[in-house]
């Protein structure tokens, strides 16, 4: 969330960036109520001035016992003046705040600007498309016929976009979880955190899910809750209304945890098996960095979601997304997508976005690079490390054979205790 001074200092660009990632957000109101209040809050100054002086000329005149009426009637109407004048600087406050709390972050230099998902920009590829001398099977029958996905279980205890996994299907949940999180933690460098898998008001806004996505979220309303839709929600708050060391930084966290999403208005388009769910996994890589480091953090960043998929050894692409398929927060993303043979499409499993400070300063984390220097806000990063429904997918399609059996990734055998799921 930018401040006032940034936003009227930067109003052409703060524009541009609504306008470039489709923010229905009304900045006309902006420049006159801003006005209003920084002409309001000097008239105030100023009246509180007169006020003080008056009234220490008060007090002198009843020490030397003299009469003050009229200045004491003139200080209540001066008093009654300030006390409307300040009602209506909080009243126009909350008004630019409601816009502030609805400007987008600014897309990066290097972010391809566009108008639909079809701009984005593919930068690179990794593996082999695999070819097959049958017609591969789609993820819903191999998983069925396999016993490894009971859809009909999940859509009878929870509803539609609900699944239960059965057998080596829940044990392959558990062993991608399992070997995803030892990658990032053994090698990658990040502690692992379990963290609440609901959470207040104030943490979906402090990343920028509120105000914007809740329709999209599934709420808890007597507490005011709300199950997250990311472990990016929690893990980044943990450090929120902190101020960090500066030779602390960076700061690298992963977790597992479920995520729920209403996905409101997303019917309709890849639905079908485990494309599209209301709760799945995912593991998530969440970063902590000095400003100046931030974009060499974001290239680590994805190379650390890239590694899953090629131990995995599976074919994927990775699109710089364009200004229009940006998220509300990112500043910059990647998006990877892995390739299923069984649909024929290529599936998002990880979005690798750069927030800047944007995260930072809704969340209130700063941190001070030296004692007695000013204080900074740190710039956070996340990515998928990764989803786990589109990984499957993908494992089930892309190994499967001509009998109908899967055969489990090298790096994935260790964990799950099988080669081939039959």
């Amino acid at each position: 969330m930018f401040d006032l001074k940034f936003i009227r200092e930067n109003f052409d660009l703060i524009q541009k960036a609504v306008e470039q990632k489709r923010e229905k957000v009304d900045l006309s109101q902006f420049r006159p109520l801003d006005e209003e209040r920084r002409k309001l809050l000097a008239e105030v100054e100023q009246l509180k001035a007169y006020r003080n002086r008056v009234s220490q000329e008060i007090a002198e005149l009843k020490k030397q016992k003299q009469p003050a009426d009229d200045k004491i009637a003139e200080m209540r109407e001066i008093g009654a003046k300030i006390k409307a004048m300040d009602e209506r600087v909080k009243e126009i406050e909350g008004q630019l705040y409601d816009i502030q709390i609805r400007i987008p972050n600014i897309p990066h230099p290097s972010v391809p600007v566009g108008t639909s998902e079809e701009d984005n920009v593919e930068i690179k590829r990794w593996g082999e498309i695999p070819t097959f001398d049958f017609e591969p099977k789609p993820h819903w029958e191999l998983g069925e016929n396999l016993k490894l996905i009971d859809f009909a279980g999940g859509a009878k205890v929870a509803g539609s976009f609900f699944v239960n996994f059965t057998g080596l299907g829940a044990k392959l949940v558990r062993a991608l979880i399992n070997f995803m999180l030892d990658l990032h933690i053994e090698k990658h460098g990040y502690t692992e955190v379990f963290p609440p898998f609901l959470v207040n008001r104030q943490t979906m806004f402090g990343t920028g899910q509120l105000p914007k996505l809740e329709d999209d979220m599934y709420h808890v309303e007597r507490e005011d809750f709300f199950l997250i839709p990311t472990a990016e929600v929690p893990v980044t708050n943990l450090l929120a209304n902190q101020v960090l060391r500066g030779e602390d930084l960076p700061i690298y966290y992963t977790a597992y945890t479920p995520c729920f999403r209403r996905e409101a208005g997303a019917y309709g388009k890849d639905t079908k098996g485990l494309m599209r769910l209301h709760q799945f996994d995912k593991v998530e890589m969440v970063k902590f960095v000095l400003p100046e480091t931030s974009y060499d953090e974001h290239e680590s960043l994805l190379q650390n979601a890239e590694e899953v998929l090629q131990l995995l050894e599976l074919p994927y692409r990775v699109l710089n997304l364009c200004t229009a398929d940006l998220s509300f927060a990112a500043a910059k993303c990647y998006d990877i997508e892995v390739w299923a043979p069984g649909v024929n499409k290529w599936l998002e499993v990880s979005s690798c976005s750069n927030f800047e400070d944007f995260q930072a300063r809704r969340a209130n984390i700063r941190f001070r690079r030296k004692q007695g220097e000013k204080l900074e806000y740190v710039h956070t990063l996340n990515a998928s490390g990764l989803a786990l429904p589109r990984t499957i997918i993908a494992i089930l399609e892309n190994y499967q054979t001509d009998e109908g059996t899967v055969v489990v990734p090298k790096a994935l055998r260790k964990y799950l205790g099988v080669d081939i799921l039959k």
